[in-house]
C-alpha cells in the first residue's frame, strides 16, 4: 500500500497526466509537421509514434522502478506511470498489463485482454459514433 496520501497520489497524477498531455499534443504537431499533412492525412504516423515511444518509456520505467526504485518508487510510479505516461498514451499502459501477463504465464488471458480491448474498444467507438448521427 502507498504511503502517500490519496491527496497526493492524484496531484502526482495529475500533474504528470497533464504534461503527458502536452507531450502527446506537441509529438503530434511535430510528427505531423515531418512527414507532412498529407502523409499524416493517410497514415496514422503521430498515433504510432506516440504509442511506440510511450510504450519504449514505460517498459524503462518499469524496469527502473524494479531495480532502482525505493522508498519512493510509488511516487515515481504515479507521477511518471500513471501520470505522464498515461497521459501521452494509455497505450503504454495496454502494453506493460499485456507483457506483465505473459511474464506470469498468463497466455490465455493476455490474448483475451488484447482481443476484448481492441474489439470492444472499436464497438465502443462505433456505438457512440453512430448515436451521435442518429440524434444529429
Amino acid at each position: 500500500m502507498s504511503s502517500l496520501s490519496p491527496l497526493v497520489a492524484t496531484l502526482n497524477v495529475a500533474v504528470g497526466g497533464a504534461a503527458g498531455a502536452a507531450l502527446r499534443y506537441q509529438t503530434g504537431r511535430a510528427v505531423t509537421g515531418w512527414v507532412g499533412p498529407k502523409a499524416a492525412s493517410t497514415f496514422p504516423w503521430a498515433t504510432l509514434t506516440v504509442n511506440l515511444v510511450g510504450c519504449l518509456l514505460m517498459g524503462a520505467l518499469a524496469g527502473w522502478l524494479a531495480r532502482h526504485g525505493g522508498a519512493n518508487s510509488e511516487q515515481w510510479r504515479l507521477l511518471l506511470g500513471v501520470g505522464l505516461l498515461g497521459g501521452f498514451t494509455t497505450f503504454s499502459a495496454f502494453s506493460l498489463e499485456m507483457m506483465l501477463l505473459i511474464e506470469r504465464g498468463q497466455i490465455g488471458q493476455s490474448l483475451l485482454y488484447a482481443f476484448v480491448s481492441v474489439m470492444a474498444g472499436l464497438v465502443g467507438l462505433y456505438i457512440g459514433l453512430y448515436a451521435v448521427r442518429l440524434v444529429s
